[in-house]
């Protein structure tokens, strides 16, 4: 069972240059995990959310491109917020945390790096059900 604690952030290399900074990921290296897929959240209008869910296996990895937004954090017994507007940090989301993304400036972008192919399955989208896991693990 994770815990939020478990939930970091990871600074990313960052290169700067006076034509514009550079960062870059290596699935394995920069993150705990190899990279099977990589998908992008943008346009979310400013009172919506997103995520609100948890993985069974799952490890994301999400990167605030352009403007901010907070991430939501529960593992079942603690709860933590992180505020994500910088592209060269991120945050490691392991298994069984359930996540949910708020409060994004207009003209944000989340770039999100996952540890495997889409897998509904995998997916826990109801909380109580969550919770009822959590309490088992």
């Amino acid at each position: 069972m994770s815990r939020i604690e478990q939930c970091k952030l990871i600074e990313l290399p960052k290169i700067s240059d006076p034509r514009g900074n550079l960062s870059f990921i290596e699935g394995g290296r920069h993150i705990p995990f190899e990279i099977k897929r990589v998908f992008y959240l943008y346009d979310v209008p400013t009172e919506e959310g997103r995520g609100a869910h948890a993985h069974r296996k799952l490890h994301q990895f999400l990167i605030c491109l352009s403007g901010s937004f907070d991430v939501l954090l529960d593992d079942g017994e603690g709860k933590r917020s992180v505020h994500l507007n910088r592209p060269w940090k991120g945050l490691h989301i392991p298994p069984m945390i359930w996540a949910s993304e708020v409060n994004f400036d207009p003209g944000s972008v989340c770039l999100v790096l996952a540890s495997d192919f889409y897998k509904e399955n995998d997916y826990i989208r109801d909380y109580e059900e969550f919770l009822r896991l959590a309490a088992t693990k």
